[in-house]
């Protein structure tokens, strides 16, 4: 069962936004005799994968933290650090080591026996023997324990979080600065994308003009060349497809919600359509503008890459 006051934090932590796979956060929290240390440091992923590691005393609960963590952070290669350490002027019991003391005790009868010695074996001559009474820490009661734990780990969830929230907030900026670069290229694209064919016509009339002293052509032939070249060259779909998605991924980048996978795709989409329209490019100017539309678009791949 999870503690109350953390199902209420990743529950209902209220608003969320656009949240980076990196991060690290710290918690620290002391009860009676020991201090517990948290630490939370998370990278991108392509998955949500947890890694727990913890002292011995603490193993019982590494199956809960892992699905508290993995609920609270979503996605990414999330590994949690657990070390308690005693406090100064810890408290330590005497605690009898009875398989040692029972061990003395058989020996020393058997001595008096082989001896052939009278009298009871001491209390005192075993209490005396080496590690028969040792000193221990004073065990840590499990309700305080795991308060503690509960305390150190909702402090290092919070500032992991603060991080993830900052950074995820910096690459918002960033894409959202090249998505305004994209759609003025895009721009251009379109812009300079009708005068292809023209050009192209009238590049070829002026060739065959010059040709036409020796050569017979037929004009319907020719018109047909032209029909065939604008359409290969036609690359209108694509960029309506292409501000469609555009258009998609700028919504996504204001949800409150994980985004991260669905960014991804609609990048390959993206990718898929820059490259059908380089490959029907046939002007080195529309070409130029295909590259750097796609060097933008690279660019904003690897942002996306590391979002929740």
């Amino acid at each position: 069962m999870l503690p109350a006051f953390l199902l209420t934090v990743t529950i209902g932590g209220g608003a969320r936004m656009i949240k980076s796979m990196t991060g690290f956060g710290k918690g620290v929290a002391t009860c009676t005799g020991a201090t517990l240390t948290v630490e939370i440091k998370t990278v991108n992923h392509r998955y949500c994968d947890v890694t727990v590691k913890c002292p011995r005393s603490l193993l019982g609960y590494e199956t809960e933290l892992r699905k508290l963590v993995g609920e609270r952070l979503k996605r990414g290669k999330i590994d949690l650090f657990i070390t308690q350490d005693c406090c100064s002027g810890g408290v330590t019991v005497p605690t009898l080591n009875r398989p040692v003391a029972e061990a003395y005790l058989r020996a020393f009868e058997e001595l008096r026996a082989t001896l052939g010695l009278h009298g009871e074996v001491p209390l005192e001559l075993v209490a005396g023997q080496r590690d028969v009474v040792v000193q221990q820490e004073a065990q840590l009661d499990e309700r305080e324990q795991r308060r503690c734990l509960d305390e150190a780990l909702l402090l290092a969830l919070e500032r992991v979080e603060a991080m993830r929230l900052a950074e995820g907030e910096a690459t918002h900026r960033d894409i959202e600065a090249r998505l305004v670069v994209m759609e003025e290229l895009l721009d251009a694209i379109a812009a300079r994308a009708p005068q292809v064919p023209r050009e192209w016509q009238a590049k070829l009339s002026e060739r065959i003009a010059r040709l036409a002293q020796d050569v017979t052509f037929d004009p319907q032939r020719v018109a047909q060349e032209v029909a065939l070249f604008a359409d290969r060259c036609d690359i209108s779909e694509e960029l309506v497809r292409f501000r469609s998605h555009l258009g998609q991924l700028r919504g996504l980048l204001g949800d409150d919600e994980a985004v991260g996978r669905q960014l991804d795709f609609l990048v390959q989409e993206l990718n898929r359509e820059t490259n059908t329209m380089g490959s029907k490019s046939n002007d080195a100017e529309l070409t130029r503008g295909v590259v750097a539309l796609k060097s933008e678009l690279e660019k904003v791949r690897e942002q996306v890459q590391n979002l929740v």
